[in-house]
């Protein structure tokens, strides 16, 4: 079960890596919303999509280097806080190269799943949760740790274990197994 959920979190960040998304994305999943300069189908899952964004290769290049790949056509549905390339490169020097180092697989393995919400939570449901939680909502990774969402003007904001916080710049990015919110930072877990 514990493979299926992390193989399912990975699928969801692949697919946020497909798919772009941010506060003022599609909330009807309706029209095919561009990421990384290619539409985002909803019918098709995270892996089909996800391959075509020129903004989320670093991400695609992680999944595989993790041994994710096979999970990410499971049927979910997964929230994927998904981090672009320039994301990937605003982290300390040699930090992307050591994590894609065969011996840093579980590392890896932990920061990408960190990315993972099992459930379908799209920015209605996220803000709906921060409401109700008095301004933030506490949401349990597919790793295993926690991240906090809030509001900060129109803005869903994410804030890891470390105290970071990512912008969600691309909300709302369906797929058959379930959505892709894109970010502007990698977050970290504890």
């Amino acid at each position: 079960m514990k493979k299926l959920v992390i193989a399912a979190s990975v699928s969801v960040l692949l697919a946020a890596c497909a798919g772009g998304m941010g506060m003022s994305g599609n909330g009807s999943g309706a029209s095919n919303p561009m990421v990384g300069g290619a539409p985002m189908y909803p019918t098709k899952d995270i892996v089909d999509n996800a391959v075509n964004s020129k903004d989320h290769t670093t991400l695609v290049a992680a999944v595989k280097a993790a041994d994710l790949v096979g999970t990410l056509k499971s049927p979910g549905p997964f929230t994927v806080f998904a981090p672009t390339n320039a994301a990937f490169a605003a982290l300390p020097a040699g930090t992307v190269d050591t994590l894609l180092k065969p011996e840093n697989k579980p590392t890896l393995t932990k920061v990408l799943t960190y990315h993972v919400v099992p459930g379908k939570l799209d920015s209605a449901a996220l803000m709906s949760a921060i409401n109700a939680g008095g301004g933030k909502a506490t949401l349990k990774t597919a790793s295993g740790g926690t991240l906090t969402a809030t509001m900060s003007g129109g803005n869903v904001m994410v804030t890891d274990a470390k105290g970071g916080t990512a912008t969600v710049t691309i909300a709302n990015v369906y797929q058959s197994n379930g959505v892709i919110h894109v970010v502007n930072k990698v977050l970290l877990p504890g």
